[in-house]
């Protein structure tokens, strides 16, 4: 489900702007971001194992390091306040919780099996950007409540099944959350990486992030030979901004399953 630039949660809320023209408005009045709760990460969230390959395990899994412009040393959190920035984060499927470690870890070894592979670990990934007007969170994530204005969503779609879409529990939504956080960013690995400091790009992923495709999550509707998923998203908003999203891997030994269907639809729009 599209929710408008200018409309999140509508029937609930009533109108509210887009999350940069709201951060652009609060700058002009002199007025400071709401507080927002802190938020566990729901059940269902395609992400990521634990973080390191073992023995064998790099040869068959994406071994190469992030792609960046700059070689900037990893730090937690952001870039430096009023600067300008893109930086990714990769989380470890079911960091902190247990129920969705358990599910990914079944999954992968179902899928190396099939392959007939060693299983890898995997990550669910996030992007951090930072522009005058504030810092934003860009994140896929479960439908948490009915208050996704407070945390920016710009979109929605279903989980598993079209018809699912009807039930908020079977529901995603895509955020573009100012001031926002990333949940367990501590367990983070080798994050962040900086992918720019262009000012001009930061913008275009804050824009493009509202008009990103919202398939059924985990099918492949668009045929790209890939489940769609939250990996999927953020690789779409970053080929689509012009920052190069051919050379990112996850880290040395993991997986990102997803980030290939997000290339391959952001090349079909180019």
């Amino acid at each position: 489900m599209r929710i408008s630039p200018d409309t999140t949660d509508a029937a609930v809320e009533g109108q509210v702007l887009h999350p940069l023209q709201q951060q652009r408005g609060a700058a002009a009045v002199g007025s400071t971001p709401a507080s927002r709760d802190e938020e566990a990460r729901a059940p269902g969230v395609p992400g990521s194992g634990s973080t390191r390959g073992v023995g064998g395990r790099e040869s068959a899994c994406d071994t190469r390091d992030v792609g960046t412009e700059r070689g900037d040393p990893p730090a937690r959190e952001s870039s430096d306040r009023g600067a300008s920035a893109v930086e990714l984060f990769w989380l470890p499927l079911g960091a902190g919780g247990r129920f969705v470690r358990l599910n990914g870890r079944v999954y992968e070894a179902l899928a190396a099996l099939l392959q007939r592979r060693p299983a890898c670990d995997l990550y669910h990934s996030a992007l951090q950007v930072q522009v005058p007007e504030g810092r934003f969170v860009i994140e896929q994530a479960p439908v948490h409540d009915r208050s996704g204005g407070r945390r920016g969503v710009v979109a929605e779609g279903p989980v598993g099944a079209r018809w699912a879409g009807r039930f908020r529990i079977l529901r995603y939504e895509i955020r573009l959350w100012p001031e926002g956080r990333i949940p367990d960013v501590d367990e983070a690995v080798d994050s962040p990486r900086r992918l720019t400091d262009d000012g001009g790009r930061a913008r275009r992923v804050l824009e493009l992030i509202g008009r990103v495709p919202t398939p059924v999550w985990g099918r492949d509707e668009l045929e790209t030979g890939e489940m769609w998923n939250s990996n999927s998203v953020i690789a779409w908003v970053i080929a689509r901004s012009g920052i190069d999203a051919e050379s990112i891997q996850p880290p040395a030994g993991g997986r990102a399953p997803g980030w290939r269907a997000g290339l391959a639809v952001a090349r079909r729009q180019r």
